[in-house]
């Protein structure tokens, strides 16, 4: 007769505290407490399902009633470990909290605490799921729990320690347990499929491990259900399909696609999502885990903290200097935010496939630090003067030519494509340079502004293009700005136009930058379609700012 199966969380259940897996900080407090006896009345034990509370209050109650204890350890070969170990001792007992929840059932655990153990060193009551107590149970429970016989000792656990009342904790020592560690998992059930003789690799370990969500119950009857279906030869893509899993590799696709711009990857996706049957949302929340990998491999630059299959974690690795932090935190709220309307919408596949495009189309992005790092600095340098007084200006610059002879770049073909048709003209139109009849020419002021925005489009391009050609008068190159900070920033700059309209017009010209402001009601300027120039006067304000905050205009 073959003998009965025996499922591996009873098989494997440790016997002892050195055997409990990912609760060191408890075991050691138990061992060190039972070895110093310093043992108190009542224990509370809490934390997630399947992470070793009601086995570590059995190892705890046969230490206490062992006859050869050795360093806080039971020996499991005594009569008393023997009893325990086959559920036989009568001095300990379980009571299930979730159907031994009323008064009636306490009053009688009330009248059996009064007598002494009949064969060990103490009577332990473990009362598991203590929480589905009733009020009037822990209320009829509280006098004996602060004062129970000398010999009497209570071990509760529960999975939700928030419904038991304060005045139970305040009379416990508590212990809080903690979800086990992914390769903690892994390694157990690795050791548990050599002992049985099952081949598994790493991949299909991580699998089940991360199943389990660091419950290692969870990890054990799952590990029983795939060699089950499975038998001594467990195959990962077997039981992905059997545990109905989303395969991994399909999340490296949509990063790669990203790369790649490829649009085509989102209906491949979603359709197999669709057909395999995969639930949307369990997509989306394997899709941030899967850019929360990339972002910790890029702020730490290892994999350490990557809970994945090495295979995985050497893919990762392939994703170094792909994408910034900025553009991953982007990509997380966005995912966020999607699986938050997922869970509102009425057809997964059409938001999925929407949601996946607008996430390949997006466009990566560059801090300012790195647009001014990439500026292309052509002959001269900026640099932010120490402030006198802020109030006219929000930013004043100050250029230094002194090593502008040295600094020599080439100069991007867009700026010379520009230049060259400029130059072509010149061949057909005189240009005078002692009257404005020439540059007044709204084409070539523009193709000079374009010629700036080219090499200088973040900080001079807007302000050029807002202001307005007012002439050449005696080789004095004028331009009218709207604003004192527009003509500050010109000012700023001022060598470097000077330059560039050299090298421009062929000629050298004074510049000068006037504040004016547009009359908008002058007939000439409707009609003719430019605008007329008014000069700004200074007004009491600015006086006013001038003498008693000692403020000063920069030309």
């Amino acid at each position: 007769m073959a003998e009965n199966f025996i499922v591996t969380a009873r098989k494997w259940r440790p016997q002892c505290f050195a055997e409990v897996v990912g609760q060191e900080h408890i075991t050691t407090t138990l061992k060190n407490a039972i070895v110093y006896n310093r043992i108190a009345h009542a224990y509370i034990f809490t934390g997630p399902r399947g992470v070793g509370k009601t086995t570590t209050a059995r190892i705890l109650a046969k230490a206490l009633n062992c006859l050869n204890l050795t360093n806080g350890e039971p020996c499991n070969n005594c009569k008393n470990c023997k009893d325990i170990t086959e559920n036989q001792f009568v001095d300990i007992i379980e009571i299930d909290g979730a159907s031994n929840r009323g008064i009636d059932e306490i009053r009688s655990l009330r009248e059996s605490v009064k007598y002494t153990p009949a064969s060990g060193k103490f009577k332990v009551y473990i009362v598991d799921e203590v929480h589905m107590l009733t009020k009037e149970s822990f209320n009829a429970f509280l006098k004996t729990l602060e004062e129970p016989p000398e010999q009497t000792i209570f071990i509760f656990a529960t999975t939700d320690v928030q419904k038991v009342p304060p005045t139970i904790i305040s009379r416990c020592q508590r212990f809080d347990f903690r979800r086990i560690q992914l390769d903690l998992i892994k390694s157990l059930l690795s050791k548990i499929a050599k002992q049985e003789k099952i081949l598994i690799d790493d991949k299909t370990l991580t699998i089940i491990a991360k199943k389990a969500d660091g419950a290692l119950r969870d990890a054990e009857s799952y590990f029983d259900q795939v060699v089950a279906f499975c038998g001594n030869q467990v195959d990962a893509k077997t039981v992905s399909k059997m545990l109905n899993l989303i395969d991994e590799e399909i999340y490296f696709e949509i990063s790669g696609a990203m790369i790649d711009k490829n649009f085509n990857k989102v209906f491949e996706i979603s359709e197999i999502i669709y057909k395999n049957g995969w639930n949307f949302v369990d997509f989306f929340e394997g899709l941030i885990e899967h850019f929360r990998n990339i972002l910790v491999l890029t702020v730490s630059n290892n994999t350490n903290l990557i809970e994945s299959a090495e295979v995985y974690k050497k893919q990762y690795e392939n994703y170094s200097g792909k994408f910034s932090k900025g553009d991953l935190l982007r990509i997380l709220n966005f995912l966020n935010k999607t699986l938050q309307e997922l869970k509102f919408s009425q057809n997964h596949k059409l938001k999925t496939e929407i949601s996946l495009s607008h996430l390949i189309g997006l466009e990566k992005s560059a801090t300012i630090s790195e647009l001014i790092n990439n500026l292309d600095l052509t002959g001269t340098s900026s640099e932010v003067p120490e402030k006198k007084n802020s109030l006219l200006t929000k930013t004043n610059f100050k250029t230094s030519t002194s090593d502008s002879n040295q600094v020599k770049t080439e100069e991007k073909p867009a700026v010379n494509e520009i230049r060259q048709n400029y130059k072509s003209n010149q061949d057909s139109v005189d240009m005078d340079f002692s009257t404005e009849k020439n540059l007044l020419d709204e084409n070539t002021w523009k193709n000079f502004v374009k010629a700036v925005d080219m090499e200088r489009g973040l900080i001079l391009g807007p302000v050029l293009k807002e202001a307005q050609f007012g002439g050449v008068e005696k080789n004095r190159f004028k331009i009218f700005v709207t604003d004192q900070i527009n003509r500050k920033t010109l000012t700023a700059h001022q060598d470097y136009i000077s330059k560039k309209m050299f090298e421009f017009f062929g000629k050298k010209l004074n510049l000068s930058i006037q504040v004016k402001e547009i009359d908008l009601n002058d007939e000439y300027a409707k009609n003719s379609g430019t605008n007329k120039i008014k000069e700004i006067k200074d007004d009491e304000v600015i006086s006013a700012i001038k003498n008693q905050l000692g403020a000063e205009e920069i030309n």
